[in-house]
């Protein structure tokens, strides 16, 4: 497994590969090479950052802390205005040792152990997805038993054409099911709060996130007629790391997502409704660079291979997912 190394550098626009991979040859070359390592540019996590909330004014991020758990990036993101969000206990952990408010984490994996769900309620956390019946249930008895006040947000399943990584089977709920949901919600008087959805990893098709806001603009209005009163409207993730040209910029996403949010009445000075996002590789991917080493050659079949120090299992996966990230030798 490669070393996660936090270092401190100016900040490159992505398409400035070259300047960025000399920078870090010289900077390797200073460390000497054991083995395969990911170096972070904090700078460029900060630019990140501001970028992201400058493309999409009156969406709060919360950092999806799965997509790199590095307490230093942590850290970085916290001093930019960044917030978070959680997919397990370990990530929550992480957060609060930074101390990082538990009332301020969203725990977005719809699909949640016992045991997590009571230790998220034993630390404070308040926020939580739901995408069944099942988990409503889950929620309700613990929350009951332990006396803790929590708050639903529903994923509602859209469309994830165009994503490199389509989610929409996996996660989300259906129409029909999204209103099972919801009375089992007022049947037991659960605080369903709000709504989320997830266009998808790397989604290259912004009208995924337009649909998306439409979809729950209507199940916000099905929740007023139960006497509901909507507070939160989480974007989800998806936003995309720009590999190549035609990787839309998260400017070209935001005016999107802007544009819908104004059409629907819910980018206001004063709003009812919160306004979320939960972006991941987009906040961090242009800011790190592995960096591994050739360690043997062979010719099988009649074609060149070149054998490196990690592999598959040990940071580069996604390259076989369709994840094709510069490579530079």
């Amino acid at each position: 497994m490669s070393e996660n190394l936090a270092v401190s550098s100016r900040r490159y626009p992505v398409e400035d590969v070259s300047t960025m991979v000399n920078s870090l040859r010289t900077l390797v070359t200073k460390m000497g090479y054991e083995k395969p390592m990911l170096l972070i540019m904090q700078d460029q996590v900060k630019a990140n950052a501001q970028r992201f909330m400058s493309a999409v004014p009156g969406v709060r991020p919360h950092f999806a802390v799965k997509s790199n758990p590095n307490k230093q990036v942590l850290k970085t993101l916290r001093g930019e205005g960044v917030s978070f969000e959680i997919a397990s206990v370990p990530e929550l952990e992480l957060l609060l040792e930074l101390g990082v408010p538990a009332k301020e984490i969203f725990y977005s994996n719809p699909i949640k152990s016992e045991v997590y769900v009571r230790k998220a309620m034993a630390y404070g956390v308040q926020w939580y997805a739901v995408d069944s019946v099942a988990e409503v249930q889950k929620i309700h008895a613990i929350a009951r038993e332990t006396d803790s006040a929590v708050s639903l947000y529903l994923r509602l399943k859209i469309s994830n054409s165009g994503s490199v990584w389509p989610l929409d089977k996996k996660f989300g709920v259906e129409e029909s099911g999204a209103d099972d949901v919801l009375y089992e919600c007022l049947r037991l008087k659960m605080d369903l709060a709000g709504v989320t959805f997830h266009v998808g990893s790397q989604c290259l098709n912004v009208d995924n996130w337009c649909q998306g806001i439409r979809a729950a603009c209507q199940f916000f209005q099905k929740m007023k007629l139960h006497g509901l009163h909507p507070r939160l409207l989480n974007l989800g993730g998806g936003y995309p790391v720009c590999m190549n040209k035609y990787v839309p910029s998260i400017e070209e996403i935001g005016w999107h997502i802007k544009r819908e949010l104004l059409l629907q009445g819910l980018l206001t000075e004063d709003p009812a409704i919160q306004v979320i996002a939960e972006p991941g590789r987009n906040l961090v991917a242009s800011a790190g660079c592995m960096v591994t080493q050739v360690i043997g050659t062979a010719v099988r079949g009649g074609q060149h291979w070149l054998y490196l120090d990690s592999g598959v299992y040990g940071g580069l996966m996604e390259l076989n997912d369709r994840f094709h990230y510069p490579l530079i030798t």
